[in-house]
């Protein structure tokens, strides 16, 4: 069979993925697959991504990124390796143990070298909690895993160039008043110094922001299984956008450790660790400091709240249209996808069980 019709997916050539294979079609490797060819897609029509920033106030900015700068490389060159599900080795100095692996690497072929890394969060649009409102104000949940945090806090040391002594400045208001982090009730009354603390790293080093999570959207018409026509864009979160996610608000009062509150505990005790030390074991940070919440996951964000942190034209129009996914799954792809079989999607298909 030739190459152009076997399966595969727009961009991707070399990677450590085989789209021939039909394993590689399933649901956990085609949610990080297809937004990279979509990436891919958007940079040879001239298209640039949507950039989610921050600026030193933590006021959420929109910008755009080009993909060859998302990527560090030419998306559609010979020397880019897509390493799917691979672990980021220049993080690898700043922890104890291995390094968590990530949805995407980007390598260089020339040299071996590992140039991007990035979460990779293809969520649809919208959501539960805005699917009853007019296009405009549609947002789509975004859920952060724990290993995020860790990558959010590598990419926080490196923008000090490594220097514990230049990162530490910024974290000593809570560092000696908490007598154990594993209990709230020693943590709360700190919450609001360490929100301060994050906040004036932002400030200080607010033109080192990094791409960290790219976040592709598929649109649908309402609630209903229905591509919009225009169905698919591409968002990226700097490193500091990220924070506006999960930061309490400046000056709230914090009774409770939520998820949200927590992987800003997180965040800061790793920076803290790392100052300390020289390297956090970022594992363990979030193991002990569960706060009786489970660590399936680091918090969710749903569209109400992120419609505002990325409200732009993109978002309400997106630009390709559900007439051009043929041109990024190649080659029978899509014959090789293999859905959940959920019942209540069964259900809603079913129009004439109710007849």
């Amino acid at each position: 069979m030739a190459w152009n019709n076997k399966p595969r997916l727009y961009g991707i050539k070399n990677s450590n993925r085989d789209y021939s294979n039909p394993d590689t079609w399933g649901k956990n490797q085609f949610n990080s697959s297809f937004p990279v060819a979509l990436a891919c897609y958007l940079h040879d029509k001239g298209m640039k991504a949507v950039y989610l920033k921050a600026d030193r106030k933590l006021k959420p900015c929109t910008d755009h990124i080009g993909i060859g700068e998302l990527f560090k490389l030419d998306p559609l060159g010979n020397d880019i390796f897509f390493s799917f599900e691979s672990q980021y080795m220049p993080f690898q100095k700043f922890v104890i143990g291995s390094i968590p692996r990530n949805d995407v690497v980007i390598q260089n072929l020339v040299d071996n070298s590992c140039v991007c890394s990035l979460e990779i969060k293809l969520t649809a649009l919208p959501d539960n909690s805005t699917a009853m409102l007019s296009d405009n104000k549609f947002g789509a949940e975004i859920v952060i895993r724990p290993d995020t945090i860790i990558y959010l806090a590598c990419s926080i040391i490196e923008s000090f160039s490594n220097s514990r002594d230049g990162l530490s400045k910024f974290l000593g208001v809570a560092e000696n008043e908490i007598d154990d982090w594993t209990e709230a009730k020693y943590v709360i009354p700190h919450v609001e110094k360490i929100r301060e603390c994050i906040a004036n790293i932002v400030d200080e080093k607010n033109d080192t922001q990094k791409p960290i999570v790219m976040e592709p959207v598929w649109k649908t018409n309402g609630k209903s299984p229905q591509l919009a026509d225009n169905c698919l864009d591409v968002f990226v979160w700097s490193n500091f956008a990220l924070l506006n996610l999960f930061l309490p608000e400046k000056g709230k009062v914090v009774r409770t450790i939520t998820r949200h509150t927590r992987s800003m505990i997180w965040l800061y005790k790793m920076l803290l660790d790392y100052c300390n030390n020289g390297q956090f074991n970022g594992e363990a940070i979030i193991d002990e400091l569960s706060y009786n919440t489970k660590n399936d996951k680091a918090f969710s964000t749903n569209g109400s709240r992120t419609h505002a942190l990325m409200d732009c034209d993109e978002l309400h129009s997106p630009r390709i249209l559900k007439a051009e996914i043929k041109n990024i799954i190649l080659g029978g792809g899509q014959l090789l996808l293999s859905p959940e079989r959920r019942f209540d999607a069964i259900i809603y298909n079913s129009p004439d069980l109710f007849k």
